[in-house]
């Protein structure tokens, strides 16, 4: 017996350009982050256990609700359909508008990271511009514009951008694990591991550490944002979760393990850690001259992320413009390049306005964290309707061809649950700000004042789309 499903209004056809190659590849641009392995690294040896228990109690769910959700459901919009086939349109529109407003905040902290990067390409004369927060804020207007024009062409090009920012992101990674491995046998390790060491301790600093480490494994959903962009939906997505999850969960472990072997953890931090940590150990090795090539490689993975994430995020305001939701605009396709491209312009031009949002009084650093703080509490809140939505599809009936979770349904409400409570947790630690911040207070009310006012302006585009769509089918 199949499910019903309801189908958008005057939905365009989409071109399936996505294969499962570039399925896993865009998994590993938007799963792998090379900033959250020095932001691991900096916490010590207990690091190693936190990317566990996030595996588990995180990683695991999600990736085995993407799995059956998207085998069930395999149209555009993903998490969209997913939270309003199974909790009503409100829910739909509400999950969507707060995963694509949490990626506008994200845009700037990863460009923050590829712009940092890009500083040891160009030597001594980098360094001056390190604590110039006009150089990251021109960076990332720059290559969010370049990314949304990209975008805006075709999936065909936008997709070589993230298969390159993917092998910009595992080349960086397979380096950094040769490398530690190499400093280990000629000069020992840089941090003395032991059972004590590896052992997490309770204290609100290691309380936010674990929520960041558990936010680090999100994005394997947003592949599914393109469902019907993706050729053979329902057999591509789970083969490709499983082969980019495996590399996933390699490179942040085997990552971290590596940096610690080349500095003390108290030597990194989460902007520059990764390349400081790769400057050192080619320093060590008398092999000065690749730290040009990974830095590029760094900077041009940060940016493939970025495109990733526009590319995907952009489909759910196409989604809600078909349902009126938002102005019909959105919903519209470029008769040529065969994109949505006024959701696509208006997503990047709307990432772009927040570049300018995070360097408000605070420090380059305190706006990176502040920036990582708001887009962990917004990007949290629609995995709350994905685990939900999860527990509830259990209920329903499913056809031969949908894949589900191994163990049946009992195995698929224990992991939405598990997934629920861990969402949950993270979002209530993400609120603290670190304690390097200068101004804490200002911190806390821009990371929960801007997440209040994103939900609420969610709550009066959702009310008026309702009376859009009243006005519509009186006039019809």
């Amino acid at each position: 017996m199949q499910q019903t499903i309801h189908p958008l209004p005057n939905k365009p056809e989409m071109k399936r350009e996505i294969g499962f190659l570039d399925l896993t590849l865009f998994y590993v641009v938007s799963g792998l982050s090379l900033r959250w392995i020095a932001t691991a690294a900096a916490s010590g040896p207990s690091s190693i256990a936190v990317w566990i228990f996030a595996w588990i109690g995180f990683f695991l769910p999600l990736a085995a609700s993407v799995l059956e959700l998207s085998s069930r459901y395999p149209q555009e919009g993903g998490l969209y359909v997913w939270a309003r086939e199974e909790y009503g349109n409100f829910a739909g529109f509400m999950a969507a508008w707060t995963y694509w407003m949490s990626n506008l905040p994200y845009f700037s902290a990863i460009l923050y990271f590829a712009a940092g990067s890009a500083l040891f390409a160009a030597g001594p004369r980098g360094a001056r511009l390190a604590s110039q927060s006009g150089y990251y804020m021109t960076f990332s207007l720059v290559a969010l514009g370049g990314i949304t024009l990209l975008n805006m062409r075709g999936v065909k090009p936008s997709k070589w951008l993230n298969n390159i920012g993917a092998i910009g992101m595992a080349l960086p990674v397979a380096v950094l694990i040769i490398l530690g491995f190499i400093s280990f046998l000629h000069f020992g390790s840089a941090t003395h591991f032991t059972l004590a060491s590896l052992i997490p301790h309770t204290s609100i600093k290691n309380a936010i550490f674990w929520s960041t480490i558990f936010f680090a494994f999100g994005g394997v959903e947003s592949g599914s944002f393109m469902g019907e962009e993706i050729k053979n939906t329902r057999r591509t997505v789970p083969r490709a979760l499983i082969a980019a999850g495996l590399l996933i969960t390699l490179g942040y472990i085997g990552g971290t393990l590596a940096m610690l072997v080349a500095l003390p953890s108290e030597q990194i931090s989460g902007l520059g850690g990764f390349m400081t940590a790769i400057v050192q150990m080619c320093h060590n090795l008398n092999i000065d001259w690749i730290v040009v090539c990974i830095a590029l490689l760094v900077t041009l993975s940060s940016i493939g992320a970025a495109g990733a994430y526009l590319a995907s995020c952009s489909r759910l305001p196409f989604v809600a413009g078909i349902d009126n939701y938002l102005p019909a605009a959105f919903g519209r396709i470029h008769p040529k390049w065969n994109t949505p491209y006024i959701a696509v312009f208006f997503y990047g031009l709307a990432g772009m306005l927040f570049a300018f949002l995070g360097q408000a009084q605070t420090s380059v650093k305190g706006a990176y964290d502040v920036l990582v703080s708001m887009s962990i509490i917004t990007y949290f809140i629609p995995y709350l309707f994905l685990f939900a939505s999860m527990i509830r599809v259990q209920s329903k009936p499913s056809g031969e061809d949908i894949i589900r979770v191994p163990g049946g349904s009992r195995i698929a409400i224990a992991l939405g649950i598990l997934g629920l409570l861990t969402t949950t947790i993270t979002i209530c630690l993400s609120v603290l700000p670190s304690d390097d911040e200068p101004n804490k207070p200002l911190a806390i009310i821009k990371v929960v004042g801007m997440t209040f006012i994103l939900l609420a302006a969610g709550v009066i585009v959702y009310t008026l789309g309702k009376r859009r769509q009243a006005r519509l089918t009186v006039n019809a």
